[in-house]
């Protein structure tokens, strides 16, 4: 990358950045990260932390952090939970759903006044989460196979971890999927819903923005599809020959996030 080229990407007034493998992997905040939020900050940059997890709230997603020695206001936080609870509240406000997930789904949906069902629901909702188990996919089942609607709050295959790559939404997602014949409709990145409201909530126009992220097939096209400049860090799930394997390529390579601010 040129120096016109770094000089115009320091220049964007609004930053959308991933969090698994771009901030941090597990517990364990990645190199840079501080530099780099101290640099959005001292700039006055807008930034948002738009992530496909599911599993934490906002408010948890920043006790992480602060854990970690990095205090970030609950308002820069914006998760797949989230995006998920708003569709369905748009599309049947009320409704019921069975759920497989954590507490950052679960209070997501109750906040939009989804109630939690384990007798008759009207959708299913997959999120990322450390109970799941044998019977949670058979309820699972029997419910879709009944009439309600797969809904899955992000389509990732794998997610890194400080103990390497773990399963993540879409692989617990599959054996339904595979028992029932039906697809889950996925809220997450990609999905241009989550990406509008993510831009929305930067409070800048498109052309003002970059997304930073470290999967091509969620944060790279989410960006490409949304108009805004993409960055790929090498910090989580691709090297520098994961862009080689698909037909679209980001604005910019970098090794992780503090090289932004260098």
């Amino acid at each position: 990358m040129d120096t016109s080229d770094f000089s115009a990407l320091k220049a964007k007034k609004g930053f959308i950045c991933d969090m698994d493998g771009v901030i941090y992997h597990g517990n364990r905040l990645l190199d840079g990260v501080h530099d780099f939020v101290q640099w959005l900050q001292k700039e006055n940059k807008q930034y948002l932390f738009l992530t496909n997890s599911s599993e934490k709230t906002p408010r948890e997603l920043r006790q992480k952090l602060k854990r970690m020695d990095l205090d970030v206001d609950e308002s820069h936080f914006y998760t797949s939970a989230l995006a998920t609870a708003a569709f369905l509240k748009q599309q049947s406000p009320h409704t019921r759903a069975y759920v497989i997930g954590d507490a950052g789904l679960i209070n997501a949906l109750y906040d939009a006044d989804i109630t939690i069902d384990d007798v008759k629901p009207h959708y299913v909702v997959i999120g990322e989460t450390r109970n799941y188990n044998y019977d949670a996919i058979l309820k699972a089942v029997k419910f879709v196979n009944s009439g309600a609607k797969l809904i899955a709050t992000n389509p990732d295959m794998t997610a890194p971890s400080e103990n390497g790559i773990i399963p993540a939404c879409r692989a617990l997602v599959a054996p339904i999927e595979l028992a029932t014949g039906k697809t889950a409709y996925y809220l997450g990145k990609p999905n241009p819903l989550m990406m509008r409201t993510g831009i929305s909530l930067l409070g800048c126009s498109s052309s003002d923005a970059v997304i930073v992220g470290d999967r091509m097939d969620t944060d790279i096209i989410s960006g490409i599809e949304s108009e805004i400049d993409t960055v790929l860090v090498l910090s989580g799930v691709s090297s520098m020959e994961t862009p080689k394997q698909f037909p679209y390529r980001p604005k910019y390579i970098l090794n992780g996030v503090g090289d932004i601010c260098k």
